[in-house]
């Protein structure tokens, strides 16, 4: 009978730093802490509510009162940045130049004003600068000749960054794409004496289908057409380099990929082109599609989003803007 021999492993063995759960911290080459989440919020114009917004389960508009005390519990946990939206008034008309996106009585300026009010440096106010949610036909920029206009758009943009740094935000983040926008906001901070406000530029945007549960809550789908001339084609991944760079020599001081599952290629490549912090937004469908599947039991909501978030931070990205963060971090998932 022969005697079978079977070869072994040499001396390198990977499955040692695996053993055991200490060992596997022990040697994560990957890390995420509290301090590197950014919360979304959608703020109600209102002192108190706490609307579900049924495609995102968990989440709700939330008046300013609740948004206090959903801030100081996640403050709690080690989270120290909120990202908001806002909507117009109950009743109030909007316009084809979305003025109430600079209201100083807005949702965003007073919901701010709270908050640092409240918490002070211990919080980071984050806001989102754009038209969408303002204006009477959903577009991020003002309509001309039946197309959305670049160059036009560039005031209310400043105007509407400006209400929220007089507001007190930290940090003011233009989502809407306007070529220009970066550098027309940055030199209108500093002429009103802002030079310390950061500007988180939405670098890198794709026109994407995962923003769908997104615009139910912040009432900001176009009522015509769509947003393709002016976010970026999903197709693109060097244009996505040329965006980077634009705006940070128009003034950025960090820069955001949106969304981040569908582009870690462009999160990496982003991420090697610059030295400025990068963000990366975890967006609405990522979130409602997780939500979803693990309402059904088709998959282990903790596992999944542990791998997700460790594939956001493992692609360079500094800062994750997830609606997974307090569950995360509560639930012991990273």
């Amino acid at each position: 009978m022969r005697t079978l021999t079977i070869s072994t492993p040499g001396r390198t063995r990977p499955r040692r730093l695996r053993r055991t759960q200490a060992l596997r911290d022990l040697v994560a080459e990957t890390r995420i802490t509290p301090a590197q989440f950014i919360v979304p919020r959608f703020v109600l114009p209102a002192d108190k509510g706490d609307e579900p917004i049924p495609s995102l389960p968990g989440l709700s508009q939330l008046g300013i009162e609740n948004l206090l005390e959903a801030v100081e519990d996640e403050l709690k946990l080690g989270i120290r940045s909120v990202l908001l939206f806002g909507h117009p008034e109950e009743g109030a008309k909007k316009t084809p130049d979305g003025a109430l996106a600079w209201d100083p009585n807005g949702a965003v300026q007073q919901a701010t004003a709270r908050l640092k009010a409240a918490f002070g440096d211990d919080l980071i106010v984050m806001t989102d600068v754009c038209l969408c949610a303002y204006t009477d036909h959903g577009h991020c920029g003002l309509i001309e000749h039946g197309r959305v206009a670049n160059d036009v758009s560039l005031e209310p943009l400043v105007r509407t960054a400006l209400s929220h740094a007089e507001a007190g935000a930290d940090v003011v983040a233009p989502s809407d794409m306007m070529d220009g926008r970066i550098g027309a906001i940055r030199d209108g901070l500093d002429a009103q004496g802002f030079t310390d406000t950061i500007l988180l530029a939405y670098a890198v945007k794709y026109a994407s289908g995962y923003y769908g549960p997104f615009r139910d809550a912040a009432d900001s789908a176009p009522a015509e057409g769509d947003r393709q001339s002016y976010q970026m084609d999903a197709r693109n991944g060097l244009e996505a380099l040329r965006e980077a760079e634009l705006d940070e020599l128009e003034g950025a001081d960090m820069l955001m990929v949106k969304p981040a599952l569908a582009y870690l290629d462009v999160i990496q490549a982003v991420r090697n082109s610059t030295t400025l912090p990068l963000s990366a937004y975890n967006v609405s469908g990522e979130y409602a599609a997780v939500k979803a599947a693990a309402a059904n039991g088709w998959l282990d909501e903790a596992q999944v989003v542990r791998e997700n978030l460790h594939a956001i931070r493992r692609a360079g990205a500094d800062q994750i803007i997830t609606y997974h963060a307090a569950d995360a971090i509560r639930g012991g998932w990273l």
